[in-house]
């Protein structure tokens, strides 16, 4: 479907089903979406969730971090903190900055997991490599808590990731 294509919000969200019914990820995200906002479609969260699992377990990042929200909210899905947590991490491993920031954040406050601040400076290293985005108050903070010994560690394990990658 092109950009430059008008289409009704109805043949949109008939598009999306049958790419999403074919296997397509983006469509099947796309499909999670509609449903969760309830944009040309009724908002239905267990139907969001089900779409975003099928792209999430396809390896699709955007709808594993949805599904990490969906799971750490209780949204369309019992609400299950470590399966939030397993779907952050693997959106933040396949290089989704929102993802990447966030587990960040989790590991720095400590919320589901054990407070570390080594892999929250990490994560937001990798972030910040990643885009433009603005973190330099969280590294600061996160900072003045570290041993220098720790700061080398967390760049270190950032340049490793990237090299990864």
């Amino acid at each position: 479907m092109s950009s430059k294509e008008k289409i009704s919000k109805h043949d949109y969200v008939i598009k999306c089903k049958k790419a999403a019914a074919q296997g397509n990820v983006v469509a099947q995200n796309t499909l999670g979406y509609l449903y969760l906002n309830g944009q040309g479609i009724t908002s239905d969260y267990a139907k969001a969730a089900q779409w975003f699992q099928k792209a999430a377990e396809q390896g699709y990042s955007a709808a594993q971090y949805n599904l990490s929200i969906m799971y750490k909210l209780g949204q369309g899905v019992e609400k299950n903190t470590a399966e939030a947590l397993m779907w952050l991490k693997a959106a933040a491993h396949k290089g989704h900055t929102e993802a990447q920031v966030n587990l960040g954040n989790q590991y720095y406050q400590g919320t589901d997991c054990e407070q570390d601040y080594v892999n929250a400076t990490m994560w937001w290293l990798i972030a910040q490599q990643n885009s433009q985005i603005d973190i330099e108050h969280q590294k600061e903070a996160a900072q003045k808590k570290m041993s220098p010994q720790q700061i080398s560690d967390a760049q270190r394990l950032a340049t490793a990731w990237h090299a990864k990658v």
